[in-house]
């Protein structure tokens, strides 16, 4: 995969980089599912059956747990940042026990 920017000496760049890389993927596939379902919809509805629903529903799912990763479960998210701090409390917990 080419990139349009070398990689950095600052990781925090290179981070900042792949998360809005992320975000942007989901954001095209979001667009690139709304206009094919279109599509799809105006075929269904033209011969007059409504089987558009059922691709639009798979490919609803998907495009679901692909927004789910993006913001909710890959690095960046708050509630990621959270799950990150409680694991190394309870590690930093488990080798005072210890």
């Amino acid at each position: 995969m080419s990139r349009r920017y070398p990689l950095s000496d600052d990781p925090i760049e290179n981070l900042a980089r792949k998360r809005a890389g992320a975000k942007l993927g989901w954001f095209i596939h979001a667009t690139v599912y709304v206009l094919v379902n279109l599509l799809l919809v105006s075929l269904s509805l033209s011969s007059g059956r409504h089987w558009a629903v059922f691709p639009a529903a798979g490919w609803g799912i998907g495009l679901l747990v692909h927004g789910m990763v993006v913001f909710f479960l890959a690095g960046g998210s708050n509630w990621h940042e959270r799950m990150v701090q409680a694991e190394r409390e309870r590690i930093v917990q488990n080798n005072h026990r210890a």
